[in-house]
């Protein structure tokens, strides 16, 4: 398979990264896919990833209809080789410099894994709202799926 020879083409390559990829860049990429759809190919990563998926994160995500389960925690080798659209980073931008990608942004979004659940679904909510301005901002049309 060939891929398109424009940005606009293909959908827009997002990539998420944090530390751990067990929660914020895991929401954001869960995010971008439920509000981007088939506009949007959304990946996460972490700088030294954990290799799980936190609970928090599975439940606070299932409240908003998607399903982190299927997810696992990853690292910078384990996503796509190319270069993304936009990489946003959790704290984690220098760590990230490799990463080849036309625009960067740092989301100062504080690390929600030993918060209380109340506390863990108002960063859930922030990164929500981060991703749907950034699909806004690129022109991703929100997507029929969202409830």
């Amino acid at each position: 398979m060939t891929e398109p020879s424009s940005a606009s083409e293909r959908p827009l390559r997002l990539l998420f990264c944090c530390i751990e990829n067990q929660c914020r860049s895991q929401m954001a990429e869960g995010f971008a896919r439920l509000h981007g759809g088939g506009q949007v190919e959304a990946y996460s990563a972490g700088t030294r990833p954990s290799g799980r998926v936190h609970p928090k994160a599975i439940a606070a995500m299932r409240e908003r209809g998607y399903d982190l389960a299927w997810h696992w925690s990853k690292g910078l080798a384990d996503v796509p080789d190319r270069e993304f659209d936009v990489l946003v980073t959790f704290g984690c931008a220098e760590a990230c410099s490799q990463v080849r990608a036309r625009r960067r942004e740092d989301w100062g979004v504080p690390v929600p894994k030993d918060m209380p659940i109340k506390e863990f679904r108002v960063i859930r909510d922030r990164i929500e709202e981060q991703v749907k301005e950034l699909l806004a901002v690129q022109g991703v049309a929100p997507s029929s799926v969202v409830k």
